[in-house]
């Protein structure tokens, strides 16, 4: 895959760039290397100033940074600017908070002063997507940074003016030269770079096939790892819910980013007392979505990042339909210059079918009707995903019933599932391993010590004695 810029809203090729030479590749990790040395040793306050720099740089400069993703990926302008905000909160919220929370815990044990210490580990290699291209890479720079470590980023090859900014942005905050960098290769290299006895770990956001190539490489050169895969989220809602707010809800989380986050609602799981009017609600709003140019502030859905991105999408409706399922709405390519795809709403769809069984990227709802709650709850976890869920009910025990039995690493009762610095992300069974953001992402990529200092008698005190 070529590492250009190619505007997904008109098709046209912008701005390409040739890859990094090995050499160009060695010598970046080498200046990774030694900036390791240097951040290891400042301090939480040093790196901190410097955080809070970049998150400065971030909001000034939100407008400029918006357009470069809409231009390389076509979320809708208003949400790039949004996104970029987003990422100056996480880098304050891990200069605030880093020092206590990687603080030395105190053990107590008789005879010695033993305490946990979490230490950094070098040099983190970070595979990062396209659909937020800022923000999946600040909310693993951030902790990274702020622990000690520091960080190689192989970006998409479709965001490359976007993984280049990233790094500008570390750079004029002040970091060690070094202490981030962008590495402009493609696919190929990513094993290699993962072999390197340099590069001390690897995280990954990606689909789920890279995470099994990225997991067996860091598995078999024994580096730890951490890998955020796809989803295929329910949202599953009760007749106790209020209704309005849960169908309009819906619509936002599974039309967000076009369609595009791993965290985006794709199966709507209906219970049939109140299947019939969810579903005429649905479908309205859903076809009411606007389309167009995501630079016009009015704009609801953009194009889908690349043409085979839209492909894919159409391929996998049309066999779900060739099983049986049915379109209520949109299921086609728009007949417009650029990658759009209709808003669709797929329903009667077969187990077996790709609306049911994968995780569809693009603006494509899956409805399903559920009997009772023990039926939601089954449908729910009938995916070999387990990312994000969201739930609507206003019964207690159908609330505790969700909470505990659906397998997710998110869950949100009456609420869209999102991100958010202070809370751990990252999912079960295929949807991978590890977590990113809150205390439990900033301890992923660091030496958890157990130190233990045994009293003994001072040199003194043994000579007078």
């Amino acid at each position: 895959m070529a590492i250009a810029t190619i505007n997904p809203t008109t098709g046209k090729s912008v701005r390409s760039f040739e890859p990094y030479t090995h050499a160009r590749v060695n010598e970046c990790i080498d200046r990774a290397v030694a900036a390791y040395r240097t951040n290891r040793r400042t301090s939480f306050a040093e790196r901190a100033e410097h955080m809070r720099k970049a998150a400065g740089i971030l909001d000034a400069e939100c407008r400029e940074l918006g357009q470069l993703m809409t231009l390389e990926m076509g979320k809708p302008f208003k949400a790039a600017m949004a996104e970029a905000e987003k990422c100056a909160t996480a880098c304050r919220y891990y200069a605030d908070n880093a020092q206590r929370f990687l603080a030395d815990e105190p053990v107590p044990m008789e005879g010695s002063k033993a305490w946990v210490a979490f230490q950094p580990i070098g040099v983190v290699l970070a595979i990062m997507p396209w659909n937020f291209p800022f923000w999946q890479v600040f909310r693993f720079a951030a902790p990274a940074l702020m622990a000690g470590n520091v960080g190689i980023l192989k970006h998409a090859s479709n965001v490359p003016q976007c993984a280049l900014a990233i790094e500008d942005i570390f750079r004029r905050a002040g970091f060690v030269d070094g202490a981030f960098q962008t590495l402009l290769v493609g696919p190929e290299a990513v094993e290699g770079l993962i072999a390197d006895s340099r590069v001390a770990a690897v995280t990954l956001t990606g689909s789920e096939g890279a995470g099994r190539s990225v997991a067996s490489a860091a598995g078999k050169n024994l580096k730890k790892s951490v890998v955020e895969l796809g989803g295929s989220d329910p949202f599953v809602v009760m007749p106790s819910a209020d209704l309005d707010s849960a169908v309009s809800t819906a619509v936002t989380a599974r039309m967000i980013n076009n369609g595009q986050s791993c965290i985006a609602a794709k199966r709507f799981i209906i219970h049939e007392k109140i299947y019939d009017k969810f579903l005429q609600k649905f479908v309205a709003l859903v076809s009411a979505v606007k389309i167009g140019d995501p630079m016009d502030e009015k704009t609801e859905l953009g194009p889908v990042a690349t043409a085979a991105i839209r492909d894919e999408l159409d391929a996998q409706v049309k066999a779900s339909v060739a099983k049986g399922a049915r379109v209520l709405t949109g299921g086609k390519k728009l007949d417009r210059e650029g990658w759009f795809y209709a808003p669709t709403v797929l329903v009667d769809i077969p187990t077996d079918a790709p609306g049911a069984r994968d995780e569809l990227f693009g603006p494509v709802a899956s409805v399903f009707k559920a009997k009772n709650l023990d039926d939601a709850i089954s449908i729910a976890n009938g995916t070999s995903f387990g990312l994000g869920a969201s739930a609507w009910t206003r019964n207690d025990a159908e609330r505790d019933r969700f909470i505990s039995e659906i397998e997710s690493g998110l869950l949100f009762i009456n609420g869209m599932v999102a991100s958010d610095a202070r809370l751990p992300f990252g999912g079960v069974k295929n949807s991978g391993y590890g977590r990113e953001l809150g205390e439990f992402g900033i301890r992923e990529f660091v030496n958890i010590k157990s130190v233990r200092v045994m009293a003994v008698e001072s040199a003194t005190q043994s000579a007078t004695e």
